[in-house]
Formats: structure tokens, sequence, C-alpha cells
């Protein structure tokens, strides 16, 4: 396919994949069972970081995390007490245990007693225009500046300076900044602009982007993301990462 053959096919994949329909089925439906800005954020955010595997049970364990909060994240991560922590004791997701949980509830403790929204982790003291390199920097180094942090949970915050594709995290801010009238995206966050979002490069994006000469580089890591997502510019320079529907849904539902 030439560059306007190809944009005509993922436009109309992405019109056919970012509709009500899609979110079911995906972890996107886990931040949609909320309406409040700050649960949706800490709805999202635990959704992408458990976004290892099938999706039924990325889907099945969100779920039961936010259970565990009472289903009202925001208001237990400002009020939780001791007792409050020790059903996470037992909650464990693939390498994700209650080390990581105890901290993450933590994290957002000091967070939400000093901010407004979790938006403000990524843009805080860093110029509208910075590189998406450094957000996801700033603010893996924001997350783990608390005293006595986990090594362990390093893991779970990707960060392009280890050489980390960064899908989930990238996922989590397309669902935050993305706006259009399709009801997938929240769009609830203004000072990120999609046209600097990276594509999430999960392994079916992966797959797709190569059959249909996206992306060239041999290894995935966030240069793989970059590339992709420039070549997606092309396609359409102020909403690139749109595509990540077309891709996705190509791989996944159409084993393309």
């Amino acid at each position: 396919m030439n560059k306007k053959e190809l944009k005509s096919f993922l436009d109309e994949k992405v019109e056919q994949y970012n509709q009500p329909g899609f979110i079911p089925n995906d972890p996107v439906c886990i931040p949609h069972e909320f309406t409040k800005k700050q649960d949706i954020e800490i709805a999202g955010f635990m959704a992408a970081v458990f976004a290892w595997g099938q999706r039924k049970t990325i889907i099945n364990k969100s779920r039961e995390f936010l259970h565990l909060m009472g289903n009202e994240p925001h208001q237990f991560v400002l009020n939780y007490s001791e007792e409050d922590l020790k059903p996470f004791l037992n909650f464990k997701h693939r390498t994700f245990n209650s080390t990581d949980a105890l901290y993450f509830l933590h994290f957002f403790r000091w967070f939400y007693e000093r901010h407004d929204s979790l938006e403000e982790a990524y843009t805080k003291g860093l110029s509208e225009d910075a590189s998406m390199d450094a957000r996801l920097t700033h603010f893996f180094e924001l997350f783990f500046s608390l005293p006595d942090h986990p090594i362990r949970t390093y893991k779970h915050i990707p960060n392009p300076s280890r050489k980390s594709a960064c899908k989930r995290v990238n996922m989590f801010l397309r669902w935050m900044v993305r706006q259009d009238d399709k009801g997938v995206d929240f769009g609830i966050w203004h000072t990120i602009k999609p046209n600097q979002l990276i594509c999430p490069c999960d392994l079916h994006v992966d797959r797709v982007a190569r059959k249909l000469g996206l992306i060239k580089r041999k290894q995935t890591d966030w240069q793989t993301a970059i590339e992709l997502t420039e070549n997606l510019r092309k396609l359409d320079p102020t909403d690139p990462v749109k595509y990540d529907f077309a891709l996705f849904g190509l791989g996944v539902e159409e084993k393309f």
C-alpha cells in the first residue's frame, strides 16, 4: 500500500474500533465504571499497570483491587487506615504483589494530598513542549521519591531510560489525553496534547505495524514506539495515536 491507501485503510479501521462497543472487553472499561475525575485516574492507572496477559484477567484483577478500595479509590487513598490495608496483603497479579500494592497506595495518598489531578505528575515543572521521554522519566522519579520505596516495584512503572517500550503507561496516557466524540478515551487532561502522545506498542500492535511497514527496527523498545508514532504522525499529525485502535483491532480481532 502507498501512503494514501494506508491512511484510508487505517482511518476506516479507527472508525470501526474507536466506538463504545470496544469498551466492555478492554481494560479501558475499568475507568469507565467511574465518573469522578480522580477515580477515573486511579482506576485507569491501576488497570494499565495490570495490563499483562489476557484482557479478561486484567479486567477481573483490576475490579478486585478497586473493590478492596470500596470502589471509591480517591476517597480511599486519602482516608485509609492501617486496618483498611490488611486485605491488600493477599492481593497478587502476576508479579505485582502486596509490597507493590502498599507502595502504590502510599504514593497515591502522598500525591493526592498535595495535588488535584494525576496529570500534574506528568506536567508540573516541565515545559508544555517537553518530550514524552522527559515526562515519563519525571513521573518515574517522582513516583519513587518517597523514603524507603521498594526497589522491586520499579518494574511496574515503565521508564524509557530503562529501554522499555512503556506500552502500559502510553495506553493510560491515551485514555486520559485523547479527545474525540467516540466515548472510548476520556480526554480529561488538557496540558498534554494528543499529538505529543506515543503509541502503545504491545505484541499485537507491533506485529501489525511491522506487516504494514510502520516499524523497521528489529527489537521492540522505546525507540521502536517512537519510530511507530513518527510514522503515524505522517498519517495524522494532530492525533497519531488514534491509530492504536486500528492496529490493535486488526491484531486482536482480525488476526491480521
